[in-house]
């Protein structure tokens, strides 16, 4: 597998998109339901919402480096996007209304390709550029997981 290709996780939860929002809108929520983001700092105020820009701290085991990332839409109870500029990705959670309470699905798109910057990590501190966006997909399950767990707790 490619490390640009599109990583997708999704899971069934059962809370309203309303509950689930809350928790992706969170930066301390989303940060403990993620196996590598530690924190996000914003960089404007005003929480999430289109144009604003955070700092992302991640770390994988010894390694941690900060992004920089931009949200590109925050469409309440509905989708929430942002592109990691350091890197070249895309991070995409949707929520669709389901009987049995939401859909949550988790995307990793590369719209154009990883950056030089990010590849040269990846190879040289994070195990491999395809082996890191295993272990990326992975995350992205456990993420929703957690998500699941603390919504439906």
């Amino acid at each position: 597998m490619t490390a640009d290709r599109e990583l997708h996780a999704e899971i069934l939860i059962e809370a309203p998109p309303e509950t689930i929002w809350a928790l992706l809108t969170d930066t301390r929520a989303l940060a403990a339901a993620s196996p590598e983001l530690l924190a996000m700092t914003p960089l404007k105020r005003g929480g999430f919402r289109t144009g604003q820009t955070y700092i992302g701290w991640n770390r994988r085991k010894l390694a941690i480096w900060p992004t920089r990332n931009v949200v590109t839409e925050a469409t309440p109870h509905d989708r929430l996007i942002w592109d990691t500029r350091t890197s070249g990705a895309r991070w995409i959670y949707e929520l669709t209304p389901h009987p049995e309470g939401t859909l949550v699905t988790h995307r990793r798109p590369v719209p154009k390709t990883l950056t030089p910057v990010s590849k040269a990590y990846a190879a040289l501190f994070l195990g491999g550029i395809a082996s890191h966006a295993d272990e990326l997909e992975a995350g992205m399950h456990r993420t929703l997981e957690h998500l699941k767990q603390t919504a439906e707790g």
